[in-house]
């Protein structure tokens, strides 16, 4: 079933492959995607960016790369595993995983009430046979077509209706750092009781592991520079401190850390699991400070230490995030709007981040 108005072509930006910002392309006749038989055509209203969208284009995912992210194409990157899931993507791509929009048409085999309703597409592409395999497992905008497009297509089993009062643009702050927020703190079972330690919160993961933990009814310390400091304190932490103490104990007071939520690794990384309590537990969803860290298994195990890696979130993640939405229990931090057009301008600035929160591109 399809509305009348859709056009033949769109304008899109499209990622020719592994390079510097010059890889995207700019195309306003860029064909629009037909709904298969199980899916949604659906306008895009705005695209949040993420990590993901850089990493993905500069092959920082890469193991031969050992660099912090820099949004700028690395001199070595193995051809095997330039991509999250550590094998290649097809080009022409486009990216884009945060994409909020109207659904306009369905395929012929898809429930036509979904027409007219608002949605959120939920990052991560399953196989609905077994929705948990976590080796089935896809990402939006990269194994499929994204939302750096006026439209996209996805399957319904994917997507949220979403009832809110947010914009488009403030809405789609949300799925990706959120979710793998929650994804993180899920992994390392946060409760009340627990002290979290937030390195890098003003970034649209951080500032949602900081708001996260709040609702679980954790301490949250929050670590950034001391510029975002005013905008951070909207968010709700216990505790704000610089990015990047030089003495973390001194600086943490009394504070005992149970619990290290990290999207930024790098050369500060071992004063992070220095602070930790014993029984500690260190989650990880990122290394934008860069991948390679100085480990000593002493302070792993006579610490009694639990590390989780967290990508591939629980199936439940998503739609939870969009019941707190709903409830007005998360706060949108919506830092800047670009046109699409405008996308290279956008992902500069992201890259840059003298920003707090998340970059928005509209269509």
């Amino acid at each position: 079933m399809t509305n009348t108005d859709i056009p033949d072509r769109m304008q899109a930006m499209v990622l020719t492959g592994h390079g510097g910002l010059e890889a995207y392309e700019w195309h306003e006749d860029w064909p629009v995607p037909a709904p298969g038989d199980h899916e949604l055509l659906i306008r895009v209203g705005a695209c949040g960016l993420n990590n993901t969208d850089v990493n993905t284009r500069t092959g920082w995912y890469s193991k031969a790369v050992r660099e912090a992210t820099t949004g700028t194409l690395h001199d070595r990157i193995d051809s095997d595993d330039p991509a999250w899931g550590g094998t290649p993507i097809s080009f022409p791509r486009i990216q884009g995983a945060d994409v909020v929009g109207r659904v306009v048409a369905v395929g012929p085999r898809t429930d036509p009430s979904f027409i007219g309703k608002r949605v959120m597409v939920d990052g991560w592409l399953r196989d609905w046979s077994d929705p948990s395999k976590m080796e089935a497992t896809g990402y939006f905008g990269s194994e499929c077509d994204g939302g750096f497009a006026q439209y996209t297509k996805a399957d319904p089993r994917g997507v949220m209706v979403v009832q809110s009062d947010l914009s488009d643009a403030e809405l789609a702050t949300f799925q990706c750092g959120f979710t793998t927020a929650e994804g993180m703190l899920t992994r390392a079972g946060v409760a009340v009781g627990d002290t979290v330690l937030v390195p890098g919160a003003s970034g649209g993961v951080g500032g949602a592991l900081v708001q996260l933990a709040k609702r679980r009814g954790a301490r949250v310390i929050a670590m950034a520079s001391e510029a975002k400091h005013d905008t951070l304190r909207a968010f709700g932490p216990d505790l704000l401190l610089p990015r990047a103490p030089d003495d973390l104990r001194s600086a943490l007071g009394d504070e005992k850390v149970t619990v290290v939520a990290d999207v930024v690794g790098g050369p500060y990384w071992p004063r992070l699991i220095d602070v930790l309590e014993r029984g500690g537990r260190y989650t990880c969803s990122g290394a934008i400070a860069g991948p390679m860290v100085e480990f000593d298994l002493r302070t792993f195990y006579l610490r009694d230490l639990t590390f989780t890696g967290s990508t591939i979130i629980p199936t439940h993640v998503f739609p939870d995030i969009v019941t707190y939405i709903e409830r007005g229990d998360l706060r949108p931090a919506l830092a800047a709007t670009y046109p699409l057009r405008d996308l290279r301008a956008a992902q500069q600035a992201f890259i840059d981040k003298q920003h707090t929160g998340n970059i928005v591109v509209i269509p």
